[in-house]
């Protein structure tokens, strides 16, 4: 079965970078569609970036535009999310989730359809 298990969260300062990992299993996400999400403490889940099978999409939410980049390596068979200038609103469990299929409508930042979810890693942005 599919497998999603991120990493490299934790405890930074403000202005900080951090890059967030996704490492999958029985699933190729160079076919696929990954996302990356995040959700705060009383807030709802909020789509941060995904990334089509095809490459073709990279959409990015407003609070995030310019500041966070989703990639992957296909040798690696790894999602990345690299974030800078980490601010205290950044503050969540970040998740990357899979839309099976290599299309570029399955790249969207609803959590609605997607097939698959990590377990999340904390992210934790404080002076």
């Amino acid at each position: 079965q599919v497998q999603l298990v991120e990493s490299g969260g934790g405890l930074v300062q403000p202005g900080d970078a951090l890059r967030l990992s996704c490492a999958a299993s029985g699933v190729t996400l160079a076919d696929n569609t990954i996302a990356w999400f995040r959700q705060a403490p009383g807030k709802e889940r909020e789509g941060l970036s995904c990334i089509s099978g095809s490459s073709g999409r990279t959409p990015y939410a407003d609070s995030v535009k310019g500041r966070f980049a989703i990639s992957r390596d296909n040798a690696k068979n790894t999602g990345y999310l690299q974030m800078y200038n980490l601010q205290p609103e950044d503050t969540a469990v970040y998740y990357c989730a899979v839309h099976l299929g290599v299309y570029g409508r399955l790249c969207h930042l609803g959590h609605y359809d997607y097939d698959h979810w990590g377990q999340g890693t904390q992210v934790t942005v404080s002076s």
